[in-house]
């Protein structure tokens, strides 16, 4: 009799067991697709590129292929053109961000409020960010042409120019051409974003603070910009790191010149891969940017934390 209630209370046992077991595995089981077809298309891809790193990868030599350890990141260090890129990446990225963000917030402002032909006000304005990023190129680099562009005509029209000139063959101020092109395309996503941010405000607490006498600086001070806070530093965190990835422009519009005055580092690792054919030196850069970014992505989503506990 004994032995029947041991074993019944061990059969019981294993079967609370497999149902906790069958429990806690369950989501992970409907996930299990999702993660495996991830893995394939983004984790492997990102392993064997990190892997190339450490390796010596050039197309045009069929003895490439060995290990070569830290080589490339020493070679990195000493790289002048790997400098002048990482600087031309942070003015690029910095400048394009608060541009996009200021202009981008002063349409959300402009857009949450009613007036006839708001819906069409809306399209218009959420239209560049339809335009492929390529085609916005070739369209900007048209634009600044003097031949055939209005922009170099314009500027000497208001004072800006003695002579209609191409800006993006001017080492001193080329940078500026992708720069206008990515802001003028990149506004909408700030738009899009600020303006549903903005109408989850309540409004009633806009009208209570108007009755206690607040003005409209004081109301979008102590209200707007607290409520906007968390978006704004997703947005920020995420417009950077497309920003800073971003070589499609620069590579349309200028290819990184004239004297690499608009070389940034995904555009020089488009150099090094697909001109120099140089895969391993290409991969230790991408590195490097990613460590970069990783690092700043950190920084952003901690300082969002704060301002999420304070608020």
């Amino acid at each position: 009799m004994t032995v029947a209630i041991d074993q019944s209370m061990a059969i019981r046992h294993r079967r609370a067991w497999s149902s906790r077991v069958l429990a806690v595995s369950e989501p992970w089981l409907y996930a299990s697709p999702a993660v495996i077809l991830l893995s394939a298309i983004l984790l492997v891809p990102l392993a064997i590129g990190i892997s190339y790193a450490f390796r010596d990868i050039q197309l045009l030599d069929p003895m490439s292929g060995g290990y070569v350890g830290l080589s490339h990141f020493s070679e990195i260090w000493n790289d002048a053109n790997f400098w002048n890129a990482l600087r031309n990446t942070l003015q690029w990225t910095v400048v394009s961000v608060i541009l996009q963000f200021v202009f981008g917030l002063i349409l959300a402002l402009m857009l949450n409020r009613p007036f006839p032909g708001r819906a069409v006000v809306q399209a218009l304005v959420f239209l560049p960010w339809a335009v492929p990023a390529f085609l916005s190129g070739l369209n900007w680099a048209w634009l600044f042409n003097p031949v055939v562009g209005p922009i170099p005509h314009w500027m000497v029209a208001l004072g800006l120019a003695s002579t209609p000139e191409n800006i993006l063959s001017d080492p001193s101020h080329a940078l500026w051409g992708p720069i206008i092109a990515i802001v003028w395309w990149g506004i909408p996503f700030f738009a899009i974003t600020l303006l549903a941010a903005l109408q989850s405000i309540p409004k009633d607490i806009y009208e209570a603070a108007e009755i206690d006498g607040a003005g409209p600086l004081q109301r979008f001070a102590s209200i707007t910009v607290p409520f906007l806070a968390p978006t704004i530093a997703i947005t920020l965190l995420l417009r950077a790191v497309w920003i800073s990835n971003s070589a499609d422009l620069i590579v349309v519009m200028t290819k990184g010149g004239p004297a690499d005055s608009t070389q940034i580092v995904a555009s020089y690792i488009f150099t090094q891969a697909f001109q120099r054919l140089d895969f391993g030196y290409a991969s230790a850069i991408a590195v490097v940017l990613l460590v970069i970014l990783l690092v700043y992505s950190a920084l952003l989503i901690f300082v969002r934390q704060k301002l999420i506990k304070a608020g």
